[in-house]
């Protein structure tokens, strides 16, 4: 396990001077906890395994090293050769991570070439993209598969594989397509792993992928401080959830908010009521064409919508900056994804709220998400919303089914599900 107490200076890391200058034009000072402990690892050639919250640093911890290495070896061509491989497991993050490694390139007087290979539109354009290779290529599994049956690239040449959001990357959701992906890489490559979290039967997956990996610990798996994340939980009855939401907004006058659903339909609903109340809101899910999803997230991030209504299509790595507030209107399945959800808030030292709606019927499921996050927050009742609904009486106390006592095994079966990251492809 690697020491990442100590923070040092990029220079002080191994980056070349030429990285050094390129991280002070993009007005990084000083590196954070897990990029001291991955930018070294990177350098020397090592298989990373990384666990760090969400807003640490870690995109940047892996494409300041990753560009360094890549630029003091441009020579090394071969036909349609992908030299480095970013797998990330939304459009919107692989967006965001061409975006970074594009921001860093233009301070650069030879910057690499990057590529994005991600679903949604035409593939032509990234076809043509690809024409005599690419530097990085940073991609959906799906897309990237399309892409290689169009014979558009070729993986045989990549040299370091990076799985971003990796805890998502191998969850059964994405299994198959992973391992095609996999048999197409060369046997001897570097593997770097980066997630906030990595439940348990992801780590035995993430550690029959590395060899001798250096491992980065950063308050893995564990919630945001409180002192910049104020996390709530209202009990509220479903039907009067979105009046809720329209109270708190009008209340607090948050400049925009982030709210959190669990189906498409649900998002598109609650943002059409929102829309209809005089809210600038719009939805975002895995249903909507890639051009939509893009000006949605691009029109929230200018403030031009107030409210964004997301699956978790919204969870993972995005970085929506000064976002005071992230509603889960409905709670997600997993705990694991309560973390990612509420980590949109309060980044990059900025403080924020997280509100919990919390249902007569997922009032167990809120108390699992509690116990494994090892939080207890008080259940507020707001004046006027006062649920009245009572828990359905097909579930006991625990969440099962009425009258029907649950075995040992059937308990752990159920507390693994909760914590499955394998979710609906985005």
């Amino acid at each position: 396990m690697t020491d990442v107490s100590a923070t040092p200076t990029f220079a002080a890391l191994g980056l070349s001077p030429l990285l050094v200058r390129a991280a002070r034009a993009l007005e990084l000072e000083q590196p954070t906890p897990v990029q001291v402990g991955v930018i070294p690892a990177v350098l020397r050639g090592d298989d990373v395994w990384a666990s760090a919250q969400t807003g640490s640093g870690k995109t940047l911890a892996f494409v300041l090293p990753l560009y360094d290495v890549l630029a003091a070896t441009r020579g090394q061509r071969s036909p349609l050769p992908v030299r480095a491989l970013v797998l990330a497991p939304t459009r919107e993050l692989a967006a965001q991570i061409l975006q970074v490694i594009e921001d860093l390139g233009q301070q650069l007087a030879a910057p690499l070439k990057a590529c994005l290979a991600a679903g949604g539109v035409s593939i032509n354009p990234q076809m043509m993209a690809l024409r005599g290779g690419a530097d990085i290529v940073v991609a959906t599994p799906g897309r990237l598969l399309d892409l290689v049956e169009h014979n558009a690239l070729r993986l045989g040449s990549v040299a370091t594989l990076v799985l971003d959001e990796a805890d998502r990357m191998l969850s059964l959701g994405f299994a198959d397509e992973l391992a095609r992906v996999l048999a197409l890489l060369p046997a001897r490559r570097q593997n770097l792993l980066l997630s906030a979290t990595f439940p348990p039967a992801v780590q035995e997956l993430a550690a029959r992928l590395l060899t001798r990996p250096t491992r980065i610990d950063v308050d893995a798996g564990q919630l945001p401080a409180a002192a910049l994340i104020a996390q709530r939980a209202i009990l509220v009855d479903a039907g009067k959830r979105t009046m809720l939401l329209r109270h708190l907004l009008e209340v607090h006058g948050w400049s925009h908010v982030l709210v959190f659903v669990s189906s498409g339909a649900r998002a598109d609903h609650v943002a059409i009521k929102l829309t209809r109340a005089g809210i600038a809101a719009a939805p975002l899910h895995g249903g909507l064409s890639q051009g939509t999803r893009a000006q949605a997230l691009a029109d929230f991030k200018a403030q031009r919508l107030r409210v964004l209504v997301a699956t978790d299509v919204a969870a993972r790595g995005l970085d929506i900056e000064q976002l005071p507030a992230v509603v889960n209107y409905e709670l997600p399945r997993s705990s694991n994804d309560y973390l990612h959800r509420i980590g949109r808030t309060g980044r990059a030292g900025e403080s924020g709220v997280a509100i919990s709606f919390v249902v007569a019927d997922d009032r167990a499921h809120w108390q699992l998400i509690e116990k494994r996050h090892r939080l207890r927050l008080a259940r507020e009742q707001l004046p006027g919303f006062e649920p009245t609904d009572v828990p359905s009486p097909t579930r006991d106390a625990h969440g099962g089914v009425k009258g029907k006592r649950k075995s040992k095994k059937d308990k752990q079966r159920e507390l693994a599900a909760a914590d499955d990251p394998a979710r609906d492809k985005p």
